[in-house]
């Protein structure tokens, strides 16, 4: 098994890449639909982010109000801090049951946004950063998800510098490209995967 961590900022488009790697082969593990999994209506993560954060972060159908959330945890670091210490440890353990789960010659593909903040590098055998240029950033995000600059910007000051997720960076696929261009450059990236995951 090769254990893959694929990082990169928000809007640098990493869901994309997993998608062509699945589509290739790979077994995805994505920490971000666990972290909706593990707070999902009727969880005890729910409960303990509800009892954290107070009933505002509910919306009407009970379940958790994300932009509501968002807004508290991003506009202050001590907030986001404890967001993180709830749901962190729950999608690790999910993580794991998932990992065990998949073949033993398979590339598993860890899709961690927040691997370079949390020091998880040493977790896999090696990382890919999606890497994109601030500005293509900005505006994926403010034209695609229809976020306002200011709250694009405050989610990108979030999160670790480009040159931070670079440092850590084994593989780096420039996402400033067309999708074929794109497609390209992870067929390269996946023959070089299954070749190690042979090894």
């Amino acid at each position: 098994m090769l254990k893959v961590g694929l990082t990169g900022g928000i809007g640098a488009g990493k869901s994309e890449v997993s998608r062509l790697l699945v589509e290739r082969g790979a077994v995805l593990i994505d920490a971000d639909r666990i972290a909706r999994e593990v707070v999902a209506p009727g969880t005890p993560g729910l409960a303990t982010i509800v009892e954290a954060f107070g009933e505002d972060v509910l919306a009407e159908d009970g379940s958790l109000d994300r932009p509501a959330l968002g807004a508290i945890v991003f506009a202050d670091a001590d907030k986001l801090t404890k967001l993180n210490s709830i749901v962190h440890p729950l999608v690790g353990a999910r993580s794991a049951e998932l990992e065990e789960d998949a073949p033993e010659d398979a590339v598993v593909v860890f899709d961690v946004p927040l691997l370079t903040e949390n020091g998880l590098s040493g977790l896999y055998d090696l990382v890919i950063v999606v890497d994109v240029d601030p500005a293509t950033q900005l505006d994926r995000l403010t034209r695609l998800r229809g976020m306002t600059e200011e709250d694009a910007r405050a989610r990108m000051a979030a999160q670790a510098t480009r040159d931070e997720r670079l440092a850590i960076a084994d593989i780096v696929i420039d996402n400033d490209l067309s999708l074929p261009e794109l497609e390209t450059r992870v067929r390269e990236v996946w023959a070089d995967l299954t070749t190690r995951a042979r090894a």
